[in-house]
């Protein structure tokens, strides 16, 4: 069976050269070709989202750095063969001088928004901060360039906070944010929560709604926060 990264490369091939000079097109091609089959549209679409939403973002911050490099290919397990498409993805977005909001647009058009398939938007907010925090440190620039991007994706403050919470740094870093709780919850109510969303974010579970197994990183990290947040609040718990 061809990768989603096959899929995305004979797509692009079969695009005439001058169509490629505004990513524009490519998302435009991604609606009409996978258009008999929506799911496999969504995958396509989370996959070129992240490509050119990280693109804007290194712009933005007026920066890339090498650790930030190394986290897209950290996301990005993809063969070697299929390497240049990506290449060839991010490097036209960042040429393109059309904004990151009318991409963010786009692509919410292509993957839903608001409600309907809302989960999906912020598994791409939460791949975005992945990249943002590699260098150690999610810049002001950064942050508001995503809240602009939650904005368009319709993605509500508290989503946007929890998303915010799970990649804080040490000093602002709360474990309550992270599960979406008050501080004064009750345990078992803490319990709870934390079952749930281990539940809803395990990574068959984004799987199933449009991540594509190869992104499976972003999973991992979301995951690994929520675990360390529960074990936290066991921690303080335990010595009250």
């Amino acid at each position: 069976m061809d990768s989603i990264w096959s899929r995305i490369g004979a797509m692009l091939s079969s695009l005439p050269s001058r169509s490629l000079s505004g990513f524009s097109a490519v998302i435009e091609a991604i609606r009409t070709t996978f258009r008999g089959d929506p799911e496999l549209r969504k995958r396509v679409g989370f996959s070129v989202a992240m490509i050119a939403l990280s693109a804007k973002m290194a712009r933005a911050d007026g920066v890339v750095t090498q650790d930030e490099v190394r986290a897209f290919h950290d996301i990005f397990e993809v063969p070697d063969g299929e390497m240049r498409n990506v290449q060839r993805l991010y490097q036209l977005a960042q040429q393109d001088t059309a904004g990151f909001e009318a991409y963010a647009t786009q692509l919410a058009g292509l993957c839903g928004s608001g409600d309907e398939n809302c989960l999906l938007l912020e598994d791409i907010l939460d791949g975005l901060f992945f990249i943002a925090e590699a260098d150690g440190h999610v810049h002001e620039r950064e942050i508001a360039y995503l809240q602009r991007i939650a904005e368009i994706f319709r993605i509500d403050e508290v989503h946007f906070k929890r998303v915010l919470a799970r990649h804080a740094q040490a000093s602002d870093w709360d474990p309550y944010a992270v599960l979406d709780l008050a501080p004064d919850a009750a345990f078992e109510q803490v319990r709870k929560r934390y079952r749930s969303l281990v539940a809803e974010n395990h990574p068959d579970r984004l799987i199933a709604r449009g991540m594509p197994a190869d992104l499976i990183a972003i999973a991992t990290s979301r995951l690994a926060a929520i675990n360390a947040a529960y074990e936290a609040i066991e921690r303080s718990r335990v010595l009250a």
